[in-house]
């Protein structure tokens, strides 16, 4: 089993390139905790406005749990969603439960508390 997180977005227009820099260091901490397995954190080359794209493989809801309760994780967030003008995200899983995006979901809304919510629904709608 593997589920896949991918993040694409864009950095507000006024984030300077230091801004950026430190910012993809902040979330390239997150992606080196031991509950990732693999990441990819760089620039995106789709053909939409995104810009860069962060992809961390996670081996079982187990380690999903781990990672999503990593202090690392949400400090990180703190310090990296307000930079960002887009945010959209996708999870991909090779399980072949049909119950795993609700158990997904759970371990989502377990451990994202009302702040770290917030974050999100200042960004506004993440597509």
């Amino acid at each position: 089993m593997m589920i896949t997180n991918i993040l694409r977005f864009q950095f507000r227009n006024e984030v300077n390139e230091a801004e950026r820099q430190r910012a993809l260091k902040v979330i390239t901490r997150t992606a080196s905790t031991k509950s990732v397995a693999f990441s990819s954190i760089g620039r995106y080359f789709g053909a939409d406005s995104y810009t860069h794209a962060y992809c961390v493989g996670i081996p079982n809801l187990a380690a999903l749990d781990r990672y999503l309760r990593e202090p690392v994780h949400r400090e990180g967030d703190f310090q990296f969603i307000p930079l960002l003008a887009r945010l959209s995200q996708m999870m991909v899983s090779d399980d072949p439960d049909p119950d795993l995006a609700a158990k997904i979901k759970q371990c989502l809304d377990a451990a994202v508390d009302p702040e770290w919510k917030e974050l999100f629904d200042r960004l506004g709608k993440v597509n």
